[in-house]
């Protein structure tokens, strides 16, 4: 029987949900200017602001993996969707507080909708490491990992125009509303491998022959039992003895660093740096962001190309991100020309060239030990997105101690040239973990 090909319907699922969760990243980020004018922030102010989602969201994402591994993917995903999605209509309505309470309340509602996140890309990596052989993951994780870049595409547009014609608060009901329609449409399309009403049994043997680990939520909805896949102190210190899955995590810390550029002080750089509109920034935001979207899912491919020509998995998965960190790098050039059109030429060969490199998730896919898929992928997210924290703060310190934007940029490429260092000499062979936790006191062995 002819395979069914329901494993892409799930991975155009995983890119909508993650496009949702970023562009509930970039409405703050958009709405920034009017934000900042109306509750009287300064550039540091405004930067702490930013970092709001990811204090909590770091916090979430080992509890988060624990609760992919124990209860499964569909459940705890979906419900993530519905708060993230209420959390965002509150945003909006907190904006009535006086600016001096609208602030915090904010700023607290940024914290929750960081925590009801936090399963997402652990969640995107276990669906991928289930639903896709070892041979087609780096394609299937560049299109959800493209995500983030097509949410500037596709909202940086549509919140520009909103926040010009009606105001910033509209934009995160605008979010809310389109969320509730999300969840609907998550609970329909997604299900284990084994349980899927659509798939055939030739799909399965093909995913599974593949190296797919087709088992990990056969369960759905109902607690997974026995030690293996349970949050312990004693499995995260496995992980993090490992060196290999150490660099990956440092890699994904310095990468995720420029992603957090991006969505949070690169309106703003445009703005108040280049002097463009509110809605000019909304359109030109989406064109390096195009270059990103593709860079992404390029990278994927050419990764699944190499490996499928014969090349070795750790050069497939590393040769990509070499090649587009260094093409980030090329950012810096916007510190020499007062040109705008140069400005939006190098921020999008160095958006392309960082999600190019971006197959992070791709890694933790092909490197986790298979009982701690869900962990492995929270702890990556956790110490990734620690650049979620520090990436706005950091910038929001420099803007206001120098005024200017360039050391901004400087710090960006010295983080994407870090990736490189991560990567090459510290991960060395890229390969699955075999990690065996110790059985608990009185269980035979």
């Amino acid at each position: 029987m002819k395979p069914t090909r329901v494993r892409y319907l799930i991975v155009l699922m995983l890119f909508a949900a993650s496009a949702f969760s970023y562009g509930d990243r970039v409405a703050l980020s958009i709405a920034g200017v009017s934000i900042s004018r109306d509750l009287h922030l300064n550039a540091l102010k405004l930067g702490y602001l930013f970092s709001g989602f990811s204090w909590a969201y770091v916090a979430g994402q080992l509890p988060a993996g624990g609760l992919l591994d124990r209860y499964g993917s569909k459940r705890v995903y979906g419900i993530s969707i519905v708060c993230w999605s209420l959390l965002a209509l509150l945003v909006g309505f907190a904006g009535y507080f006086p600016a001096a309470i609208a602030f915090t309340v904010i700023f607290l509602l940024r914290l929750l909708s960081g925590f009801a996140q936090s399963p997402v890309f652990p969640g995107n990596g276990r669906i991928v490491a289930s639903w896709f052989p070892a041979a087609e993951r780096g394609t299937a994780s560049a299109i959800f990992n493209a995500s983030q870049y097509f949410a500037l595409v596709l909202f940086a547009p549509i919140m520009g125009w909103i926040a010009h014609i009606s105001g910033w608060k509209e934009c995160f009901w605008f979010l809310g509303v389109l969320g509730f329609v999300l969840a609907f449409f998550w609970t329909k399309v997604i299900h284990g491998v084994k349980s899927h009403p659509r798939i055939n049994q030739s799909e399965i043997d093909h995913i599974e022959q593949g190296g797919g680990l087709t088992n990990i939520d056969l369960k759905e909805g109902a607690a997974q039992k026995g030690p293996a896949n349970q949050l312990t102190w004693s499995a995260i210190r496995m992980l993090l003895g490992n060196r290999m899955l150490v660099g990956i995590y440092l890699g994904q810390y310095c990468i995720t660093t420029l992603t957090w550029f991006f969505l949070t002080w690169f309106p703003v750089y445009l703005s108040q740096a280049r002097h463009m509109s509110i809605v000019k920034v909304g359109i030109m935001a989406a064109l390096p962001a195009l270059c990103g979207s593709v860079g992404g899912i390029l990278g994927g491919v050419a990764s699944d190309r190499l490996l499928h020509a014969g090349h070795s998995l750790t050069f497939a998965r590393k040769l990509p991100i070499v090649a587009g960190m260094l093409l980030a790098v090329t950012m810096i050039g916007c510190n020499y020309t007062n040109s705008q059109w140069l400005v939006m030429l190098l921020l999008s060969f160095a958006f392309f060239g960082k999600g190019f490199g971006a197959l992070g998730w791709t890694v933790i896919a092909d490197t986790s030990p298979k009982t701690l898929i869900g962990i492995n992928g929270g702890l990556f997210n956790l110490i990734g997105n620690l650049a979620g924290i520090t990436t706005p703060i950091v910038i929001g310190y420099i803007v206001k101690q120098t005024g200017s934007f360039n050391g901004a940029l400087v710090f960006v490429v010295a983080t994407a040239l870090m990736a490189i260092v991560a990567y090459l000499p510290i991960v060395g062979e890229i390969k699955r973990v075999d990690l065996r936790l110790p059985k608990p006191e009185g269980e035979a062995a």
